[in-house]
């Protein structure tokens, strides 16, 4: 599918920083056959697209200070950046990076919400958001690990209207009747020391032979392909410089 315009509240960008940009882009373009196009703008600072055929489908930027670690960030669609800034304070949220221009593209916040988990903003000007939605090789659904699930579906219930349909296992959330996203909760997985985040799922046609090609390129296969109750196949991964993301099967739309 090609996107239209994306619905307030719903995942409109994801966007890589790295510590090694050049090897990420080799990474990417090898297992999902992305080209990498610098931005010629020197306020852009090398940013650079990351486009499947014609179109756009992700970000990627160096890190910006030494404290950013190697990680993707889900951005969501905002019609007013500085509204959802003040919502996102009212909530007991954390502005990272507090409004902020981005040439003519658009307008943009980082946040965390209240149990820690980071994401960002997109307000679009001449840039949208990506091109290519729930198609191999583009952004697909979206997933909260956190240990605090009440918390966060409140805050996000409240900052961007997201539906929230819980589970015995697992949340869903979603916009206009059709769910977009989801929340696990950590308690009784993760070590201690492992903060809550947001990751990208992005759509492959092959689950098992995407996580064995991502593997040969250096990748670390953090969950091997499996089965979900309901759900498609998918696996979890490092890419070699240590950012997470899943993989997982194209989905049948009804």
């Amino acid at each position: 599918m090609t996107s239209t315009e994306p619905s307030p509240g719903a995942p409109c960008w994801v966007e890589l920083a790295t510590k090694d940009p050049a090897a990420a882009k080799a990474f990417y373009h090898e297992l999902f056959g992305w080209r990498a196009e610098v931005v010629p703008d020197e306020r852009a600072m090398g940013y650079t697209g990351l486009h499947l055929g014609d179109r756009l489908v992700a970000g990627l930027s160096a890190l910006m200070r030494p404290e950013q670690p190697t990680a993707w960030t889900i951005g969501f669609h905002t019609p007013d950046t500085d509204a959802a800034a003040d919502e996102i304070a009212d909530a007991d949220g954390t502005l990272i990076v507090p409004p902020t221009d981005a040439l003519d593209w658009g307008r943009f916040a980082v946040a965390a919400d209240p149990t820690g988990a980071v994401f960002s903003t997109w307000q679009p000007a001449a840039l949208r958001g990506v091109d290519l939605r729930d198609a191999p090789g583009s952004l697909g659904w979206v997933e909260l690990a956190t240990r605090e699930p009440q918390s966060a579906a409140a805050f996000y219930a409240r900052v961007f209207g997201w539906s929230v349909n819980a589970g015995e296992m697992y949340t869903r959330f979603g916009l206009g009747g059709r769910d977009f996203g989801g929340m696990m909760d950590m308690s009784d997985q993760f070590p201690a020391e492992v903060a809550p985040y947001w990751m990208p799922y992005f759509v492959v046609a092959d689950v098992d032979l995407g996580a064995e090609r991502a593997a040969l390129l250096g990748a670390t296969v953090t969950l091997p392909p499996t089965d979900v109750p309901d759900g498609p196949r998918l696996a979890v991964l490092h890419d070699p410089q240590g950012a997470l993301f899943g993989i997982h099967a194209v989905e049948e739309k009804e």
